[in-house]
């Protein structure tokens, strides 16, 4: 992208940043939840607001980080580490987000409405989708570390290439 060299670690730092305030309001949501406040709007509240953290960060990791794509195995054999590393930390975010993205919902959603028993909940799923907002930061910004460093090897290798007409 058109960032300066000195973007990276702000937008590094901020997509965590995020991720961990996802992942904290998540678990905050479990605690409010356990809390047997009938409805537990508050859980409701913390759930949906940390999925909604957690899609922006993964949002902000996509759009910045740019687009990285294989459309063969021949291309991943041949295509270098860093395009390696972006594909499969992109593939492995989008599969936590979608986990952590349906936990989150599912919790939020089981406390807005009263629930007829009280006590710990035996789901669990706003603490776990919570702590995988944690792990999906680890893999969005492995994405954007390694696709930006595979669009600057492409555009040094687009540069350095002979012009043919």
């Amino acid at each position: 992208m058109a960032y300066s060299k000195n973007m990276g670690p702000f937008i590094c730092l901020l997509i965590i940043i995020i991720d961990v305030i996802a992942g904290i309001l998540g678990i905050e949501a479990e605690i409010s939840q356990n809390k047997c406040r009938d409805p537990s709007y508050e859980a409701f509240k913390l759930g949906f607001a940390a999925a909604i953290m957690l899609a922006f960060a993964h949002v902000l990791a996509n759009m910045l980080g740019g687009c990285i794509c294989m459309w063969s195995t021949e291309e991943l054999d041949k295509s270098s580490a860093n395009k390696q590393l972006a594909v499969s930390s992109l593939v492995l975010s989008w599969i936590i987000l979608v986990i952590a993205f349906s936990m989150l919902i599912a919790g939020a959603l089981s406390n807005s409405h009263s629930r007829a028993d009280c006590g710990v909940s035996h789901h669990r799923f706003l603490s776990i989708g919570g702590v995988l907002c944690f792990l999906h930061g680890l893999f969005a910004v492995a994405y954007y570390i390694s696709a930006t460093a595979t669009l600057a090897e492409e555009k040094k290798l687009n540069e350095a290439a002979p012009v043919t007409a």
